[in-house]
């Protein structure tokens, strides 16, 4: 009896298990906006023998962290005088007040492991960054090129350029929130301004990041330029844009498709769920017929 019901009782466990691993696959996929983009480390560290900065920076990464889930920017001061440390934070406009908390605070580990005890640093993930600098610490420009990727493939002969003009017109034209998603028939375009900006600056800024994009990228399908008060991001998708999963920056192939795969995933949860009750009750019934059989194998 003990080999039939490990043989029963297994093949009622895949099934749920494996509806798990999917859900679980699902999950951590969603985190992909938490992803590193780059870092900038300061080349000069601290000169620190009473641990005034680093207890200055501990403080200043608490208090970041923790306004991270009420809002997603902010700017802070930790510290006196010239032992005074700036920081800000910025979340990507489209993440909720939760996902900003959990991508803000994986930054403050990420910052000692790759920058350590460094005057001034830098860490951009995918949904949100970080950044630092001791009192009088020398500014770049705001339009200073921090960071760039563009894709591998070239779009030729399919109107990609005029497409995309129009599409970078039209993100400038409707940053003035600071925060803008869009596209021109098959190009899509997101970009971004630092929360403190004004809009004639953001505006600025932005056109400059456009004109730095199209520069460093040409005519790649896809690229991105981080400058030091803006980014701008774009993709050329020749089928159509596809939907943009907000949480994760992942792109599915649309909505109807994507909600009818979540509620794939949902009925075979339930399913499986049920299924391995129904097995649990069948097993229980063996378990107690045998007690039974027992009984009666003592009275006989």
């Amino acid at each position: 009896m003990g080999l039939q019901i490990r043989a029963l009782y297994l093949p009622c466990l895949n099934l749920p298990l494996i509806t798990i691993l999917g859900i679980f696959v699902l999950v951590t996929g969603a985190a992909d906006y938490t992803n590193l983009v780059f870092k900038g480390c300061a080349q000069q560290k601290f000169q620190d023998p009473s641990g005034i900065y680093s207890q200055n920076l501990k403080n200043l990464m608490e208090s970041l962290v923790s306004q991270s889930s009420q809002k997603s920017f902010s700017t802070t001061t930790s510290g006196d005088g010239q032992n005074a440390i700036v920081g800000l934070y910025q979340c990507r406009g489209d993440l909720t007040t939760p996902q900003c908390y959990t991508c803000v605070s994986k930054i403050p580990d990420m910052v000692k492991k790759l920058c350590g005890q460094v005057i001034a640093a830098r860490v951009q993930l995918n949904g949100c960054y970080l950044k630092y600098e001791i009192s009088g610490f020398k500014q770049v420009s705001e339009t200073e090129l921090l960071f760039k990727v563009c894709g591998s493939t070239q779009a030729t002969g399919t109107g990609f350029e005029g497409m995309r003009t129009a599409a970078f017109d039209s993100m400038v034209n409707g940053l003035k929130n600071g925060f803008y998603t869009g596209n021109n028939q098959t190009v899509f375009v997101l970009g971004q301004c630092e929360g403190d900006l004004s809009s004639d600056d953001c505006g600025n800024c932005v056109k400059s990041a456009v004109e730095s994009v199209k520069t460093q990228c040409g005519d790649s399908v896809s690229g991105q330029v981080y400058l030091l008060k803006c980014f701008i991001s774009y993709s050329y998708y020749p089928n159509g844009v596809p939907t943009i999963d907000s949480g994760s920056g992942k792109e599915v192939v649309g909505t109807k498709q994507h909600t009818s795969r979540t509620v794939a995933i949902a009925v075979g949860g339930i399913a499986a769920f049920l299924f391995l009750i129904v097995c649990l009750m069948f097993i229980r019934s063996l378990f107690k017929k045998r007690r039974v059989s027992k009984q009666y194998d003592g009275w006989n």
